[in-house]
């Protein structure tokens, strides 16, 4: 089964946990002055890489946009890559989708592994192990005094970015969220929406990384964001708690937006992402009955544009998405 629709640990506030690792070739210029015959190079040089783990090599301009946009959504690569990397991008990806390489995107490599929940040390150990395993074929760009060069000069070091991708619909509906994420930022971490940098909040659901890559080691890295994201679990359980106190309050909340997701005729994706938010919550705290955890992974999966195409097997337009949302989502809640 693909990683995005199982649960791991602490699923009910961490939704997926993401090490990405930025590497780039030597003697091949940085992402800004990468000529065409540049990228084919290194597309070459990961083609001839005897990595294993069954990763297939897929380039961009073969993909149709449904195809492109699915990846994106899934969070497996960047709005960016896309955008920018069309005719020169390619991933490395297996079946199950827990691992997926960027190659060309803002650096000549973006080794990227993924899980459902909070787990963080065995995805540094496979990141090191794929790590490794190019290095055996592929040369990096380092320094002696700052270690692992990249195209953003933040990111050199060790040039990892660890994330967690939370779900905090407690904190919001107390009115505590701005408060913790502030204490967040203060503690030397970046906090965004679901997408990364530029992007905002939906559904309640927010990523959070470290800062700092550079004088300092991936297992410090690590450390300090599972320090931080446990303090974000024990907040955002004792919102729900809280709300819990008014028992009719909080079971007509979730119940009336599990009634709209169960019986509209046509929603958009913006509405239909607030609604499972708070019918999350209510599965989560045992209130919803109806639902079970893989069918919210489903459904937080395909009601997604792309994703719902993927699921239909055909394009459609903005309006049809809107209705065919709806009839995805009951079915998906009808499912035994």
């Amino acid at each position: 089964m693909n990683w995005y629709l199982e649960n791991g640990k602490d699923s009910d506030v961490v939704l997926s946990t993401r090490i990405r690792l930025a590497r780039n070739i030597s003697n091949i210029p940085f992402e800004s002055k990468c000529s065409k015959e540049d990228m084919k190079k290194v597309i070459d040089k990961m083609k001839t890489a005897n990595i294993g783990y069954n990763l297939k090599l897929l380039m961009l301009k073969d993909m149709d946009e449904i195809t492109k946009l699915s990846l994106v959504e899934k969070r497996l690569i960047s709005p960016e890559f896309i955008r920018d990397r069309n005719a020169d991008g390619a991933i490395l990806i297996n079946d199950e989708e827990n691992i997926c390489i960027m190659v060309n995107e803002a650096d000549h490599l973006r080794i990227q592994v993924f899980s459902a929940g909070l787990e963080t040390k065995s995805l540094l150990d496979l990141a090191i192990e794929l790590d490794e395993k190019i290095n055996k074929s592929i040369d990096y760009a380092t320094n002696e005094k700052y270690g692992f060069l990249t195209s953003c000069p933040t990111e050199a070091g060790t040039g990892m970015r660890a994330s967690v991708m939370v779900h905090l619909p407690g904190l919001t509906e107390t009115g505590n969220i701005r408060k913790v994420l502030d204490i967040i930022n203060s503690f030397g971490m970046n906090i965004r929406g679901m997408y990364g940098e530029g992007s905002t909040s939906q559904g309640d659901i927010y990523q959070i990384s470290n800062k700092q890559s550079l004088g300092i080691t991936e297992k410090d890295i690590i450390k300090n964001l599972e320090l931080i994201t446990e303090k974000i679990i024990e907040q955002e359980r004792l919102a729900r708690k809280h709300l819990g106190k008014n028992t009719i309050e909080l079971e007509d909340t979730v119940y009336r937006a599990f009634g709209i997701l169960n019986n509209c005729k046509k929603i958009t994706l913006s509405e239909a992402r607030s609604l499972m938010s708070k019918v999350k919550l209510g599965t989560d705290l045992g209130i919803i009955k109806e639902m079970t955890d893989s069918k919210i992974r489903k459904l937080d999966l395909y009601i997604k544009n792309a994703n719902l195409q993927k699921y239909l097997g055909k394009s459609i337009d903005e309006y049809e998405q809107d209705i065919k949302r709806a009839e995805v989502i009951k079915q998906i809640i009808a499912e035994d």
